[in-house]
């Protein structure tokens, strides 16, 4: 497990200033990951309260908002 950490470390420096470029170019992709963001905290808040949220409706809901994305 030590190793993989190390590895997904190694991995993210490598990649992480072609992945701020592209964002930095595209600020609505920036949105669109802060609604993910916004979306999963809400869907944890709700589990850890009781309430379960099928995790189809939430994929639905990312991979449509990435569909649009895609088209504009």
């Amino acid at each position: 497990m030590v190793a993989a950490v190390i590895l997904a470390v190694i991995f993210m420096m490598v990649f992480s200033g072609a992945i701020s470029l592209f964002v930095n170019r595209h600020p609505t992709v920036k949105m669109l990951a802060l609604s993910f963001l916004l979306l999963i905290g809400v869907a944890l808040i709700g589990d850890g309260l009781g309430m379960h949220i099928p995790k189809g409706y939430i994929y639905f809901a990312m991979a449509f908002s990435v569909l649009v994305e895609m088209l504009t």
